[in-house]
């Protein structure tokens, strides 16, 4: 594979990206792949979607495989964790990315819909965590999850989602504290709005209000949040745990007066 010399060099790691068969998680896997690793695509139900993923990885010469899990299910979140080691002989990095993102206003949101939300996020977040940790005891590793600047500062009509990444900040700081002594450390990367098919049709009014609102004029691409999750698996980020890392074209420096 013709490796990116702009990412670090990831050769010889594996790593595992639950919700890798679309979207954010589908990003972040093909810039694995693009610094050297080995990688896990995860999906739930779109196992069209993740061949697709290591299909694409495949064709620039990298190597992945997909597996199949509810990740909110510890048994089988842990088998997906252990096809990193089946398939590659090791699991240096984990990327928490699988998640779901409805629209319901508060008032008249049921609990169904909270709990829907709550247990992907939250939940498969907190699963894919303690899995990955049990594997990376020995030999120490990197677990990154997936939240959004929603975590700190929250949209309307998303009372539930933005709980929920409030809630995987801190687990990732909890991470950080009780799995340190393992060499084990746990960040969280927080995308502002990221681009994906379809947005700008079905949302022209706020794709147009961000791009005039972030300093940076665009929305961000899948590669953005991938390339941070690269850093923080990768040496270069040797010191870096329990952190945050904000990647929103600096829409959170923007003044709400």
């Amino acid at each position: 594979m013709l490796r990116d010399h702009a990412l670090p060099d990831l050769s010889g790691s594996t790593v595992v990206v639950t919700g890798a068969s679309g979207g954010i998680g589908a990003g972040v896997a093909a810039r694995f792949a693009d610094a050297g690793a080995a990688v896990v695509v995860h999906h739930h139900r779109s196992a069209a979607a993740a061949a697709e993923v290591v299909e694409g990885i495949g064709r620039r010469g990298g190597r992945a495989v997909a597996a199949q899990a509810d990740v909110t299910d510890p048994a089988a979140c842990a088998a997906v964790m252990d096809v990193a080691v089946e398939r590659f002989g090791r699991l240096d990095a984990v990327v928490a990315a699988a998640g779901i993102q409805p629209v319901a206003e508060l008032e008249t949101m049921d609990v169904a819909s909270w709990r829907a939300v709550v247990d992907t996020n939250a939940t498969g977040s907190f699963v894919t965590v303690q899995s990955a940790a049990a594997r990376m005891r020995a030999a120490g590793g990197s677990i990154t999850v997936i939240a959004s600047i929603e975590g700190s500062r929250p949209a309307r009509s998303h009372a539930h989602y933005a709980s929920a990444k409030a809630a995987v900040i801190m687990l990732a700081r909890a991470g950080a504290l009780e799995y340190g002594q393992h060499g084990i450390r746990v960040n969280t990367v927080s995308p502002g709005l990221v681009r994906r098919p379809g947005i700008e049709g079905g949302w022209p009014d706020g794709v147009a209000s961000w791009r005039g609102a972030a300093p940076l004029g665009r929305l961000g691409e899948p590669s953005d949040i991938g390339d941070a999750c690269v850093f923080l698996a990768s040496p270069m980020a040797r010191w870096v745990s329990g952190h945050d890392l904000v990647v929103d074209g600096g829409m959170s420096a923007v003044p709400a007066w």
